[in-house]
């Protein structure tokens, strides 16, 4: 019954709330960047190199690491088979197009995150519910999308990662159902709760290393993939468009359609409007607000132009027909199977491991963010340690449940912040959009941009960039 009505709400949230907004919103973000997200490509290339003019301050890419530690992760994969098992291979399309206008979306949010962000001992932080804090002055909305942060990362995502984790180890002999599940959970539940008690400098390292290793290594082998079944793309591609515009069988189960699978799963995947990823943007020691937001746009970029790509491609090219029954892990091990043999299983599970492992620390790591907010200041070692054991809990009880009803609670809650986070971004876009033009004029007069608020037209005195 509560998986019933949990997947109304969704079906409400993503058939209309969520695509009108995170498209309409997308666009108009395009059009007022100037197709920033595609046409500044190599100065978002040349900016993620920078390094920090305080040597202890964080930098554009390790920022973009931990952003990418949350989008990258287990939706890459067991988001990607689900979206093709269920809504057939036009989801592959709409999750490009989703891609593609929330790039300007991400500049947007996390342009706003470095503008608004504030100062302290540690180097900077902010989000979207500082921006809404400070810029519109409504703090009790501030705290709701905080606490939906918590509940989106802390819970739903988390233990979701939890889950399709363990679901990966069910091709193997020694796993059983009654016992697998709950041994696997408790195992990562002591790894990530060991790096917790190590700080927040312990994730960026780990976070620092593992994605662009693992990122790599997908990419790769994915490409190996294809290159061994090069003759089926022709009709890989042919499928992707025509199944992405048969309008008859979108309209008629539009529930059901690739378009919903490809928004849904997309969104899930690179967050773009979302809101969270502006959390990591702000902790960036850079020059100008604007960097940081041309960073962020790689983050969704690599996320699903990427690993996303190389998901669906690897598992469409192999020549194994996806199924409801395959829904999740089960296909994407089976495609791999089909071409690899043995060697399948053993890389997705591997692959699995590294992608939830950071998924789980990136998403704690906003969690500690929004805690900061709520409480008015960093959380004391009190409360780190209570925060740090129940984190730990709910990923360990995750790892259980029923992948249904951690899907819907997590597509909910995750929807219910870009509804607070959109409309929030459309209203204050004005302001990312001047930052721009002062990025691109300070850049053409042979510049290294340095932002000034007043030149965008911020009279309030910000507590970073004064």
């Amino acid at each position: 019954m509560l998986e019933t009505v949990i997947g109304s709400i969704n079906d409400a949230l993503y058939s209309y709330v969520l695509i009108i907004l995170l498209i309409a919103g997308g666009l108009y973000f395009t059009f007022r960047t100037k197709f920033a997200q595609v046409l500044m490509l190599p100065e978002q290339l040349r900016v993620v190199g920078e390094r920090p003019k305080d040597k202890k301050g964080v930098s554009s890419f390790h920022a973009l690491m931990v952003s990418t530690a949350s989008r990258v992760g287990t939706g890459n994969i067991i988001g990607v088979s689900t979206a093709i098992c269920l809504g057939g291979f036009g989801s592959v399309f709409w999750m490009w197009v989703i891609a593609l206008i929330g790039g300007a979306s991400a500049f947007v949010e996390s342009t706003l995150a470095q503008i608004y962000k504030r100062r302290g001992p540690d180097g900077s932080y902010g989000g979207p519910a500082y921006y809404i804090e400070t810029a519109l002055r409504c703090r009790p909305l501030a705290i709701v999308f905080s606490v939906l942060l918590i509940l989106t990362y802390g819970c739903g995502f988390n233990m979701l990662a939890s889950y399709n984790l363990q679901s990966t180890f069910s091709s193997y002999g020694f796993y059983n159902e009654k016992y697998a599940p709950w041994i696997i959970g408790f195992i990562i539940a002591a790894i990530v709760c060991y790096c917790l008690f190590g700080g927040g400098k312990r994730v960026m390292k780990i976070t620092g290393v593992l994605v662009p290793v693992m990122g790599v290594a997908y990419i790769l082998v994915a490409l190996i993939i294809v290159l061994m079944n090069i003759t089926a793309l022709p009709d890989v591609f042919k499928r992707i468009f025509s199944e992405a515009f048969d309008f008859r069988a979108i309209f008629g189960g539009f529930g059901g359609s690739c378009v919903m699978y490809g928004i849904k799963r997309g969104l899930f995947s690179n967050e773009a409007g979302v809101g969270s990823a502006p959390n990591a943007s702000a902790s960036a020691d850079i020059s100008h607000p604007a960097k940081q937001g041309l960073v962020q746009v790689l983050s969704v970029f690599l996320d699903t132009i990427l690993v996303c790509s190389a998901t669906a491609f690897m598992c469409m090219c192999s020549g194994v027909e996806p199924t409801e029954a395959l829904s999740g892990a089960p296909y994407v091990q089976a495609a791999l199977s089909a071409t690899l043999g043995g060697f399948g299983p053993i890389f997705i599970t591997v692959s699995m491991v590294l992608f939830a492992f950071t998924t789980l620390l990136g998403n704690l790591f906003y969690v500690n963010q929004a805690f900061s907010h709520i409480l008015g200041h960093v959380p004391g070692k009190a409360f780190n340690f209570v925060y740090y054991i129940v984190a730990s809990l709910l990923i360990f009880v995750g790892a259980g449940l029923s992948a249904d009803l951690l899907w819907g609670i997590a597509d909910i809650t995750m929807g219910l912040m870009a509804i607070i986070n959109m409309p929030v971004i459309i209203i204050l876009g004005r302001y990312a959009f001047r930052a721009l033009k002062d990025y691109r004029r300070q850049k053409k007069a042979g510049k290294d941009p340095v932002f000034c608020a007043k030149d965008i037209g911020i009279k309030q005195e910000l507590d970073y960039w004064k």
